[in-house]
């Protein structure tokens, strides 16, 4: 009981720590949209920095495949309604149906992450 609670913290951690770089992914990504001066450039190079370093913090305790494609398509979808509200960009109905099959292809590849962890500890290899 006692290491199902510690590999269970350990993963909590790192959700937490895969949200910190979700969100910094997106504030500097609207950074490089709003960067107007040379000096703009100094808060957003900080926040990459500190983001990639949230990101290795979140590989540590997950999947590095699945820490890395749940930053991916939020940073993608995140980037693409930061354009649509934030940015004037447009919207059409193809983009919100390949932001959806994003969305829906990182919770298929975390379920089937989660199957094959449980047939692991099954057949007694552990994951």
């Amino acid at each position: 009981m006692t290491v199902f609670f510690v590999e269970n913290t350990m993963a909590g951690k790192g959700w937490f720590y895969v949200a910190l770089t979700c969100l910094f992914e997106l504030v500097w990504v609207y950074g490089f949209n709003v960067a107007a001066t040379w000096w703009h450039w100094i808060p957003i190079i900080v926040v990459i920095v500190v983001d990639f370093h949230w990101l290795a913090k979140a590989c540590e305790s997950l999947p590095t495949g699945t820490v890395y494609a749940v930053f991916a398509a939020v940073g993608t979808v995140g980037t693409a309604l930061m354009d649509i509200f934030l940015f004037d960009g447009s919207f059409s109905l193809a983009k919100g149906v390949f932001m959806a099959v994003l969305v829906a292809g990182v919770i298929a590849l975390k379920l089937a992450d989660g199957k094959v962890a449980a047939a692991s500890d099954a057949n007694g290899r552990g994951g």
